[in-house]
């Protein structure tokens, strides 16, 4: 594809790229222990706790995974006022995030996923959260917000981060990409079921294989170059997106534009936990895209960064160094 001295000046820009996220955020909690014995009170496992991690996680891990690579990036999200959101706001403080953005509900709960681990194995995950979608009012904040935002900064990119918890209803979603089209300025989404068909008009469209199946309501058979052609045609049926951008677990990823399709298989991995993944590569696609223009060069990016966060254990962000060695490495004939 292109020289290492080429892959290293497109790091370079990385620092120049400004991206704003919009989205559902939430803490991701870790609660480490060590398992050796059943309960005498249910067949379930005692796990003796040994410590505690508290990560940021949804389109905060997106940002997180951003800010690794460089980037000036900006938050836009909503979230309860409780104990959650003051430890939920904490965290993006210490990483440099702009929280200036984010604003705080009485009607919400912080969404926060506790997993608990025993021997680097994820045994039990507790839910506490809010998924009913934000009120009228708070649209209004944060549409205003993002407006201003958008005018100022004149942003590479717009990443939507749906994870279906209520901030990214229809109304949002509409407004982001009109908004944004008319600016010229490309939005990638990363989709989940409850509004799946409701990103029309965006740039990249980014599912993965499960919610492509579940949103389209199809049966794909063998994930070949022609069936995920198949894909492409019926989402831009709907949507009329420019790109399709589908993760495939271990087959890789597939793109497809008006004029392009590929399917880029996966490099072999020691895979530890799959947390997360989707969010760098989200992350690193819409990134590399907005530096280059060049959705075969964003894929095949996203692809490896998608692979090295899948050799760590919970939720975490792509280290650049690592990346940029692993694509000159895998990417440089």
């Amino acid at each position: 594809m292109m020289d290492e001295k080429a892959y290293i000046a497109l790091f370079d820009t990385f620092s120049n790229t400004k991206i704003g996220v919009i989205g559902d955020i939430m803490l991701d909690t870790y609660w480490w222990g060590n398992v050796d014995r059943i309960s005498p009170e249910a067949p379930v496992p005692i796990v003796s706790l040994q410590k505690k991690e508290i990560r940021v996680g949804g389109a905060a891990n997106v940002v997180l995974n951003l800010r690794a690579l460089g980037v000036p990036t900006t938050l836009f999200a909503i979230i309860g006022k409780d104990a959650e959101g003051t430890e939920l706001m904490s965290l993006l403080k210490k990483e440099g995030i702009n929280t200036n953005y984010i604003s705080s509900s009485e009607s919400r709960a912080t969404t926060n996923k506790v997993r608990i681990m025993g021997r680097n194995q994820q045994m039990m995950r507790l839910d506490h959260e809010h998924t009913h979608d934000i009120s009228m009012a708070e649209e209004e904040i944060l549409l205003a917000s993002f407006y201003a935002y958008v005018d100022a900064e004149k942003p590479a990119i717009i990443i939507l981060e749906d994870y279906n918890k209520g901030v990214l209803t229809p109304r949002i979603i509409e407004s982001v990409i009109s908004y944004c089209n008319k600016k010229g300025i490309p939005t990638s989404v990363d989709p989940k079921q409850k509004n799946f068909l409701a990103y029309k008009g965006c740039t990249i469209f980014k599912p993965n294989l499960k919610e492509v199946k579940e949103g389209l309501k199809i049966s794909i058979g063998e994930v070949n170059l022609g069936n995920l052609n198949k894909v492409h045609t019926a989402l831009h049926q709907s949507l009329q997106n420019t790109i399709s951008f589908i993760t495939l677990s271990e087959h890789g990823v597939y793109y497809a534009n008006a004029t392009d399709q590929k399917l880029i298989p996966t490099h072999i991995r020691n895979i530890s936990d799959v947390s997360g993944a989707g969010d760098t590569v989200i992350a690193v696609a819409s990134l590399v895209y907005a530096s280059s223009r060049n959705m075969l060069l964003a894929a095949e990016i996203a692809n490896i960064a998608g692979g090295l966060v899948c050799e760590l254990v919970g939720t975490a962000p792509i280290n650049k160094n690592v990346l940029q060695l692993e694509v000159v490495k895998l990417l440089v004939k």
